[in-house]
């Protein structure tokens, strides 16, 4: 049994496909490895979540979209 916290990183995002790839993989090569990324959506045009959902298998990357709501919504959504 692991009894490491776990730690949740919550990343808001808009339209930013072609600059979240170095932010998810910052976030995945930390050395603690008990971490959940939570990337919130808010109503991205720019097709990120196929790029996400293609580029990134791994079972820590929580995906959630949502209409756009601004940066305060995204970050609520990913605490709830």
């Amino acid at each position: 049994m692991n009894n490491d916290p776990l730690v949740s990183v919550v990343l808001p995002t808009y339209n930013r496909k072609d600059i979240i790839r170095r932010t998810i993989s910052s976030v995945l090569q930390q050395t603690f490895k008990n971490l959940e990324l939570i990337i919130v959506d808010d109503g991205s045009t720019d097709e990120t979540r196929e790029y996400v959902e293609s580029e990134f298998v791994d079972d820590r990357i929580i995906y959630l979209y949502q209409s756009n709501s601004g940066v305060s919504s995204a970050r609520n959504t990913g605490l709830d």
